[in-house]
């Protein structure tokens, strides 16, 4: 797979008239192969109507908003779209996000720092972490302060219906970021008729976890509410070898509480309104093992949205959506003094750190002509925020798209699906950046089928990236340029015949980056190193092997297994917290005539490295497997009522998440690990009515 390197001066392609070649052709291929699409295919999907791709057989039935049916219509044009469903999160017993994607989500690694709901590493088809867009029901969540900081410590699994992982870059659709993939966590749904569920639990570090959530509808309107508590006592997070005397606050503990609701109501078939409202209010420590007496965030976080959907004609179909997103945080550091046993140092008290992010989508679906559908959009973006503890002065930006897209239908063929398009983004500081994507998708038989995509991408620069000004540490650069990529993602799979519905995949991927943004330059009058592009490019190529099969009607199992060179220009070195190979294996029994199940996760993480500017220099970490098993006795005949017991890291492994500096009370710096959750029972009890 050969993926090509554009030049820039601004866009992520070439800024001459060049840079609309490639998508333009396609939109213009696609016109023309629209214009006599009946007579052209006729023949061709005879005796074929109503059938679907391969790409859709294993994967959820979505029905709602043109953009909450996005990602599986995505999956028919090529994109790798997999699907972790509310089922598979209750029987594997999962307490935050970052745990369900951690033994879940194929080709992706997930690395809490201590646990749940902590900030997490994370790594899809190579990437890093920045490299991976966040959606809450299709509304960004990234933080708008720092590329690497993740939502997902303040996620809880239980609020969840299903989550979509989107391979490959996705930034003609989702915008910045989206540049190893997207990743939407879709909450719960509506319901025709009245139904809910009550969940209690307990585990073996004090913790204790309460969610329900209740779904209806009454005439032309439809509700979810839905809330969780998930509070810990503790566990020491770290080896005790690396606690030093000075630190007091030895077990790393959390309280999260969330609160959603969701209202829709149907004008007519064809025009719906749906508010959305979550809320989230967390204690969050962030453990060190010296030195601290408290280090914790308190944390509020708002997502408001307002969503249209009105299909007009046959012909014409509208979206639009707006939403607000708030996240404010309180950050406390009191160390213990070492020049004055017994005394506190106050570092920071009540310091806020925290953004607003606003905006409006506007979406349209045009079918002017048989064969050809063309989806075009408008996005626009404002958000700003500030940050006492690391120096972000208050900033505000705000920034502009628009995005069009061609797509085969049906009409044209039902074993073939062709798509292209183009994305115009526009900040209000930086640069500006222009992406394409091209993706097919071909059944050949119904064993058998191909898909991909290749395309460009981008992030655009963080506010720490262009207005960080911290006279200790760091200075921002708003002469940056926004960092480009190219990609290309082909998989073929099936079904093999004669095994009762095995299926596999074979992915091979490959993107390269221009214009890293990392720090650049040294600026000795001030001490400060400045953000900066770095010259040179990264380049990410790899494979993922994913294998499925039913043996019976009372035995699943998955396999996935990926590997990936992650390397800068110039260098032999897996680029830091990358693991080079990683395997997931699920194993559920969940047989029909008894009133029991069991659920088995095992998830390996190959060799990471530290980064060569480690302070005592590139250390390896990781290669690790850690098993999860849960087994569930359903308590009556309709299933209604039942008991969970879940054994997390089953064998008790001890491996590190990450390696840190730390600040030893006799002098000097040493390395500690971050240590993943350590053996933990919990039982919960659950009714569903």
């Amino acid at each position: 797979m050969i993926a090509t390197r554009f030049k820039t001066t601004g866009c992520l392609s070439p800024c001459g008239p060049s840079s609309i070649i490639v998508p333009a052709l396609c939109l213009a291929i696609l016109v023309a192969i629209g214009l006599c699409a009946k007579s052209a295919w006729a023949g061709e999907n005879e005796g074929v109507v109503g059938s679907t791709t391969a790409t859709t057989l294993d994967v959820v039935n979505v029905v709602g908003h043109l953009e909450e049916i996005q990602p599986q219509e995505l999956a028919q044009y090529g994109v790798k779209v997999d699907v972790i469903t509310s089922e598979q999160i209750q029987d594997g017993g999962y307490q935050d996000v970052a745990s369900v994607l951690q033994a879940l989500a194929p080709g992706l690694y997930v690395a809490s720092k201590n646990g749940p709901f902590d900030y997490v590493t994370v790594s899809l088809q190579g990437s890093r972490t920045e490299d991976v867009l966040w959606l809450l029901d299709g509304v960004r969540l990234n933080n708008r302060l720092y590329a690497g900081t993740t939502p997902l410590d303040t996620l809880p699994a239980s609020m969840v219906e299903r989550i979509e992982i989107l391979n490959g870059g996705q930034s003609l659709i989702y915008g910045t970021q989206a540049v190893a993939g997207a990743i939407n966590i879709v909450t719960r749904s509506y319901s025709e008729i009245t139904q809910g569920a009550v969940t209690l639990g307990s585990d073996s570090h004090g913790g204790r976890h309460f969610d329900s959530w209740l779904s209806g509808s009454v005439g032309k309107q439809q509700f979810v509410l839905f809330g969780s508590s998930d509070k810990s006592d503790g566990y020491h997070a770290f080896r005790e070898q690396d606690y030093q005397p000075s630190n007091t606050d030895r077990d790393r503990g959390y309280d999260v509480q969330t609160l959603g609701i969701k209202y829709g109501y149907r004008f007519s078939d064809l025009l719906r309104l749906d508010l959305t409202y979550q809320h989230t209010d967390a204690d969050l420590d962030y453990a060190q093992p010296y030195l601290v007496a408290r280090d914790q965030n308190d944390r509020k976080e708002n997502i408001l949205t307002a969503k249209l959907d009105y299909d007009v004609n046959e012909w014409l179909s509208l979206y639009a959506k707006a939403y607000a997103h708030r996240w404010d945080t309180r950050y406390d550091t009191y160390y213990n003094s070492l020049s004055d046993p017994g005394t506190i140092d106050v570092l920071y008290d009540n310091a806020f750190w925290g953004y607003k992010d606003r905006g409006v989508n506007i979406f349209a679906r045009l079918r002017v002509q048989s064969g050809v559908e063309y989806n075009v959009g408008f996005d626009q973006q404002s958000y700003g925020g500030r940050d006492e503890v690391l120096v972000i002065g208050q900033h505000n930006e705000h920034a502009g798209a628009v995005f069009a897209q061609a797509r085969t239908t049906d009409d044209m063929s039902t074993r073939f699906k062709l798509s292209a398009g183009v994305r115009y983004n526009h900040p209000g500081d930086g640069r500006s950046a222009l992406v394409w994507n091209v993706g097919s998708a071909l059944d050949i038989n119904q064993s058998l089928y191909i898909r991909g995509t290749v395309g460009t991408a981008f992030r655009l620069p963080t506010a720490e990236e262009l207005y960080a000004d911290d006279p200790q540490d760091e200075r921002g650069n708003l002469d940056l340029k926004p960092e480009r990529s190219s990609s290309v993602n082909l998989s073929i799979g099936g079904k093999l015949p004669g095994t009762g519905g095995m299926h596999w995949e074979l992915t091979g991927f490959h993107r390269r980056i221009n214009d890293l943004i990392d720090y650049a330059a040294y600026d000795e009058t001030t001490g400060q190193d400045v953000f900066g592009n770095i010259p040179g490019i990264v380049t990410v190529r790899g494979g993922e092997a994913d294998l499925s099969a039913s043996f019976g009607a009372a035995i699943s199992a998955s396999l996935d297994y990926t590997i990936n060179h992650s390397r800068a220009s110039g260098s032999s070195r897996q680029i830091a917290d990358i693991p080079v190979q990683q395997g997931k294996l699920q194993l559920d029994w969940h047989p029909t005539a008894l009133p029991v199940g069991a659920t088995l996760s095992v998830n390996h993480a190959g060799d990471l490295y530290t980064s060569d500017s480690f302070y005592s220099g590139r250390k390896r970490y990781g290669n690790y497997t850690v098993a999860d098993f849960s087994a569930r006795v359903f308590l009556d005949h309709d299933r209604r009522s039942r008991v969970d017991f879940h054994v997390y890291n089953l064998f008790d492994r001890r491996y590190a998440t990450s390696l840190k500096r730390g600040q030893a009370d006799a002098g000097g710096y040493y390395t500690y690990w971050n240590l993943g959750l350590p053996r933990t029972l919990n039982v919960t009890y659950s009714y569903a009515f």
